[in-house]
C-alpha cells in the first residue's frame, strides 16, 4: 500500500531523482477518489508519469515547502481544494468558520485565502521558467470575470492575479491527461516560452489560456462567443448580466462554442469542454489503486471531510437540476456518467476490508441521491439542448426518470458479505420521485424506490432540499413548487406509520436568496410550522462565483430575462429574514413580533404565536 510521494524522503525510497509534475494541494493528502489531488495524481500516474503532492505547503517564511522537491519536468498543477477556499473558511455572514473541514484537526491556518493566488505567485517568484497548471473549483468558477462576495467587487479571469499559465475547468482528467501527453512527446524539458507555444499549436479543450490578440489560435471567429469586456462589466452591471447567460449555456451544452473575452489588453479564451466521461473512463478513474486513505503523516488527527466520506460511495458524476445557486453545472456540467455496477461493487468491497468498518455505508449517492443512470431518451435532443435543467420548470419529456438500476445497485450492495446497511446521505429529488411519466411501469418502480429508500436506506433522518415556500422565490431558485414537498412528506409520513418506523424528514432552507422578502420568510416560518418543523438545517444565500443566484445578487437583474431582482444585502436586512427560522427560540420572538406587525401580518402573529 503506498501513497504518491510528499517528501524527498519518499522520492529517494523510490528510487526517483527527478518528478515530471509536483501539485500542491490546499487540502490535506488523502488519497481517495473524493479528493481532487489525489485523482489528478493518480490518473498521471497511470499515464507513466512520476507525480509527486506537496500538502498544504507553509506559504510564510522561506517557502521551504515550495522548493523541496525542486522543479518538475513538465509543470507544476495547483489543486486548490475540493472545497472553494472562501465558502470553506468564511459563513454568509463573512465569520470564520468553526473548523475547516479538509485540515487535520480542523485547523484553520493550513492554508491561505484564495491558494491557487497565492501558491501560483510564489512559484512563479522561485521557478519563473516552470509553466504552472491550475484547476480545482476555485479556479473553474473564476475562469471568467465573476463578483467576489468577500471583496465585495467584480474580479478578472483568476489567471491574471494569479499568473499562471493556463487553467483547466471542470472535472480534470481528460484535459490533463491530454495536456501530459503532449507534453510527454516533446521528450524533454518543458519551460514557459515552450508550453505557451505548444498551447498556441495545439489549443486543449477544457482550458482557458490569456493570450495577446494576435495570439489566439485562428483568430475571433464569426462562431466563437465574444463577451463584454471585463472593463466594460466593472462599469455596467447589466453587461455582467448579460455576460453570464453565455457563460451557463456553454457549460450545459454538449457541444460548445469558444468563448473570448477581452481582459486588461489580453483575451481569456475558453475552448469548448470535452464530452462527459463514458462510463468506462468514470471507472478508470475510480478503480486507480488508491489506498483510501489520510497519508501516514496525520496518524492520530482527525480529518473531518474524510470522517464524513470514508464510508460513502459516489454512483454518478454530473447533475440535471440547474439550482440557480448551485455550481455543479459550472464543474461537472448537468451531463450524467454513471458507474458501471462491477465498479461500485468493487468499491464497496475494498470499503469492507477497512479496519474500522463496522457494516454501515453512509451514502451511496452523488451530486444528487437519485440521478444514476438517467438521460435522454432521445440522446439527439439533448445534444442540441442548452437548457440549464432537465426538471425545471418541469420534467423535461425526454427524460427517462426510472429508478430501477438504481435499485438494482442497491439490492446488490445489500447483498455483499459484511455490509449489515446502506445509507443514503446525499440529497434525494423529490420531484423526480414524484414525476408521472405517462408509463405506469416506471411509475411504479419510482413508487416502489420511494418506499425501499424511506424502510431501508434511511438512517432516521432523511435530507431533502425544498429551499424554500414561496413559488416566486422557488422560480428563481429553479426548484419545484412546495406543494410537491407536501406531497412528498405525506407519503414519507404514510410509510412511516405503515412500516411502524420513528424517522425524521430535515429539509433545507435559505434566506435571503435573490427575490426573496422578509415577508417571504415569515410565510416560511408559518407553513413549515403547520408542518411541525423546528428548522434546523439552514442557512444564508452565500454568492459564489459563477451561479446565476449570485449574478442576480451583484447585477441586480436576472440573467436571462434581465428584469430587475430584489436582493437582501445589509446584515439588517439579512439577519430580518433569517431570524424567522428560528421563531421557535423566545430570544427570538419581541423581534418577530416587530418586524409582522410593521409588515401588517397580525395573521402570521396568530399562526406562530397563538396571536400573544
Amino acid at each position: 500500500m503506498t501513497w504518491l510521494p510528499t517528501t524527498k524522503k519518499e522520492l529517494e525510497r523510490l528510487g526517483w531523482d527527478e518528478l515530471d509534475v509536483i501539485l500542491f494541494s490546499g487540502d490535506a493528502y488523502i488519497d481517495h477518489p473524493s479528493f481532487a489531488a489525489a485523482v489528478i495524481g493518480r490518473i498521471l500516474e497511470a499515464e507513466g508519469l512520476k507525480v509527486a503532492i506537496v500538502p498544504q505547503p507553509d506559504w510564510h517564511g522561506d517557502y521551504r515547502d515550495f522548493k523541496k522537491l525542486g522543479r518538475p519536468r513538465l509543470f507544476f498543477g495547483i489543486a486548490p481544494g475540493a472545497m472553494d477556499s472562501m465558502v470553506n473558511k468564511y459563513t454568509a455572514n463573512k465569520r470564520l468558520r468553526s473548523e475547516d473541514a479538509y485540515s487535520p484537526d480542523g485547523r484553520h491556518d493550513l492554508r491561505p485565502e484564495y491558494p491557487t493566488i497565492v501558491y501560483t505567485r510564489i512559484l512563479k517568484e522561485l521557478y519563473p521558467d516552470v509553466p504552472v497548471v491550475i484547476g480545482g473549483i476555485e479556479a473553474s468558477l473564476r475562469r471568467l470575470t465573476h463578483y467576489d462576495y468577500w471583496q465585495d467587487r467584480l474580479m478578472p479571469t483568476i489567471l491574471l492575479p494569479s499568473g499562471a499559465d493556463l487553467l483547466i475547468y471542470g472535472m480534470g482528467e481528460k484535459p490533463m491527461v491530454s495536456l501530459a501527453q503532449l507534453l510527454v512527446e516533446q521528450d524533454c524539458e518543458i519551460d514557459v516560452k515552450m508550453f505557451r507555444n505548444l498551447m498556441a499549436r495545439f489549443p486543449q479543450r477544457q482550458t482557458v489560456s490569456l493570450l495577446q490578440k494576435n495570439e489566439i489560435p485562428g483568430g475571433i471567429r464569426p462562431d466563437d462567443i465574444v463577451l463584454h469586456s471585463h472593463e466594460e462589466c466593472l462599469h455596467n452591471k447589466r453587461a455582467q448580466a448579460e455576460n453570464f447567460r453565455h457563460i451557463e449555456e456553454e457549460s450545459n451544452k454538449y457541444a460548445a462554442q469558444r468563448i473570448i473575452q477581452e481582459v486588461d489588453g489580453r483575451y481569456a479564451v475558453v475552448n469548448p469542454p470535452y464530452q462527459p466521461l463514458t462510463q468506462d473512463e468514470l471507472d478508470r478513474s475510480f478503480d486507480l489503486p488508491y489506498t483510501r486513505l489520510p497519508h501516514p503523516k496525520y496518524k492520530g488527527k482527525r480529518i473531518p471531510a474524510y470522517d464524513m466520506i470514508k464510508f460513502s460511495v459516489c454512483l454518478h458524476r454530473g447533475c440535471f437540476g440547474g439550482c440557480a445557486f448551485c455550481t455543479i453545472s459550472a464543474h461537472q456540467g448537468k451531463f450524467i456518467t454513471s458507474r458501471s455496477k462491477e465498479s461500485i461493487l468493487r468499491e464497496v468491497k475494498a470499503i469492507t476490508q477497512l479496519p474500522d468498518f463496522k457494516g454501515y455505508l453512509s451514502d451511496l449517492g452523488g451530486p444528487s441521491a437519485n440521478m444514476y443512470a438517467m438521460h435522454g431518451k432521445n440522446l439527439d435532443i439533448c445534444h442540441k439542448c442548452k437548457r440549464p435543467s432537465c426538471i425545471h420548470p418541469g420534467v423535461c419529456k425526454n427524460l427517462n426518470t426510472d429508478h430501477s438500476a438504481l435499485l438494482d445497485i442497491y439490492h446488490a450492495v445489500d447483498k455483499i458479505p459484511g455490509i449489515k446497511k446502506s445509507f443514503i446521505g446525499s440529497g434525494v429529488r423529490y420531484d423526480l420521485l414524484l414525476h408521472d411519466t405517462g408509463d405506469e411501469r416506471i411509475n411504479r418502480i419510482n413508487r416502489q424506490y420511494t418506499e425501499e429508500l424511506i424502510t431501508r436506506h434511511v438512517s432516521g433522518r432523511l435530507k431533502v432540499a425544498p429551499e424554500h415556500t414561496s413559488d416566486n422565490v422557488l422560480q428563481l431558485m429553479r426548484k419545484p413548487s412546495f406543494k410537491l414537498f407536501h406531497e412528498f412528506k405525506r407519503i414519507f409520513d404514510d410509510i412511516n406509520r405503515r412500516k411502524n418506523l420513528r424517522q425524521q424528514i430535515i429539509p433545507y432552507f435559505i434566506s435571503s436568496h435573490p427575490g426573496c422578502t422578509a415577508e417571504d420568510m415569515a410565510e416560511l416560518a408559518a407553513q413549515t410550522k403547520d408542518l411541525n418543523f423546528q428548522l434546523e438545517q439552514v442557512q444564508d444565500f452565500t454568492p459564489t462565483p459563477m451561479t446565476v443566484s449570485t449574478e442576480a445578487w451583484y447585477t441586480g437583474l436576472h440573467p436571462y430575462t434581465l428584469e430587475p431582482v430584489f436582493s437582501a444585502k445589509t446584515q439588517k436586512e439579512k439577519l430580518a429574514q433569517r431570524q424567522f427560522f428560528f421563531w421557535y427560540k423566545p430570544s427570538e420572538r419581541q423581534n418577530l413580533l416587530r418586524l409582522l406587525r410593521q409588515m401588517g401580518r397580525t395573521d402570521l402573529i396568530q399562526r406562530l404565536f397563538g396571536g400573544r
